[in-house]
């Protein structure tokens, strides 16, 4: 399978009774950690990236549910009953991203936004906020891939290893979005969704 990809621009708070129908949906521990959410406005782009992930596990494979999910020892996300398929996440204020694959894959979607230029020279030596956000992306998408933790993103942007891609996508005006593979070929077409 190449790298299938599922993105969202939420376009409107949701309502009380979405978000309970949507809690319901997720695994306990999931539902247990967003509702430990001192903010509840703070929901709902983690609670629309698990619902992506349960559409993309649908319209791939036809589970009705989302398995078991558990997180490394860095954090990255994993289904333990089916160790061949990996996706990850990523969301940001008003859109979210899905990916799932064969391979490891890491994903990060980025609203632009303001950046001081003193930030954009000293993390990615850059003159714009579109290019300090690539050069985000690329970084975080690449350590999520790895699952090395988003430590390790910090430092000056490396080379990539052998064998390892990174794509920019195509996703919504005022984003910068991009994924991580190591071998197979280029991701498909981003499916783009508005809620």
């Amino acid at each position: 399978m190449s790298i299938e990809l599922w993105a969202a621009r939420l376009e409107r708070p949701l309502t009380d009774r979405e978000t309970a129908a949507m809690l319901r949906l997720l695994p306990e521990e999931r539902r247990q950690r967003l509702e430990r959410l001192k903010q509840p406005e703070k929901r709902r782009e983690p609670l629309c990236a698990y619902l992506f992930l349960r559409h993309a596990l649908w319209e791939q494979y036809r589970w009705r549910d989302l398995p078991e999910i558990r997180r490394s020892s860095f954090g990255k996300p994993y289904f333990p009953e089916h160790p061949d398929i990996h996706f990850n996440l990523s969301h940001t204020a008003g859109a979210v991203l899905v990916a799932l694959s064969d391979r490891p894959v890491g994903v990060d979607i980025e609203h632009i936004r303001p950046v001081s230029q003193r930030a954009m020279r000293r993390l990615a030596d850059v003159g714009t906020e579109r290019a300090f956000f690539q050069s985000w992306v690329r970084r975080e998408a690449l350590a999520k891939r790895s699952g090395t933790g988003v430590g390790t993103m910090l430092s000056s942007e490396e080379p990539l290893r052998s064998g390892e891609q990174f794509y920019l996508l195509d996703t919504f005006p005022g984003y910068v979005a991009g994924v991580a593979t190591q071998g197979g070929g280029p991701p498909g077409q981003v499916r783009k969704y508005t809620l």
